[in-house]
């Protein structure tokens, strides 16, 4: 095994274990018995848990980044790309699932000097999806809604899907994309859906 695949076990290893037992209940005892490796081996390629810990938030967010770019040259409306930006974090539910995990419980336990990087690049992940909605007002396919709010509302639709989805159940994670996309582009209501009329907030 060449020192960069090793690595790679280790983080992989290291991800499902925090998914099962927690990052805080987790040693480094552990994740060497896990892998199957020497302790000092294992302080080799990573000097402590922490440097673990970052090494699995900044593959996750480069997997959202890099498979987003892939795309960016292949003609897609701004829809097709939402949807597939959708696909993609319900997808590593299924293949990445303690990344997920670490991602989105684990980031407060990053040491200080690596989150101000990773930090960096969720913000730019946001403004990527922010700037897909601000196509598609532009272009005509969304209505005229606030970019910010609308990807929030799409992060926070596809984000924690991982606390209830289990794989091999009804629906598969692409499947899931599509029924999410379903409701935030189209909603719930029919033609018959009467909207309440929002009310004046009363002055201070």
């Amino acid at each position: 095994m060449s020192s960069t695949e090793r690595r790679q076990q280790i983080v992989t290893r290291a991800a499902g274990l925090f998914d099962q037992s927690g990052y805080s209940n987790t040693t480094m005892d552990d994740i060497a018995r896990d892998v199957g490796v020497a302790k000092p081996t294992l302080y080799h390629y990573f000097p402590s848990k922490d440097d673990i810990l970052h090494a699995i938030h900044g593959e996750f967010i480069d997997l959202l980044i890099e498979r987003h770019e892939a795309r960016t040259e292949a003609g897609l409306r701004p829809e097709q790309l939402l949807l597939e930006v959708m696909a993609d974090i319900l997808e590593l539910m299924e293949t990445h699932r303690g990344h997920v995990r670490v991602f989105f419980e684990h980031h407060r336990e990053l040491p200080p000097e690596a989150r101000g990087p990773i930090k960096e690049k969720r913000d730019r992940y946001e403004r990527i999806v922010e700037d897909l909605i601000a196509a598609g007002v532009e272009s005509g396919v969304f209505r005229a809604a606030d970019p910010h709010l609308a990807a929030l509302a799409t992060f926070g639709m596809c984000n924690w899907a991982y606390q209830w989805y289990r794989p091999g159940g009804r629906l598969r994670s692409r499947e899931l994309a599509y029924q999410f996309w379903n409701y935030l582009v189209y909603g719930l209501g029919t033609d018959q859906l009467t909207l309440p009329t929002p009310r004046a907030t009363p002055p201070a």
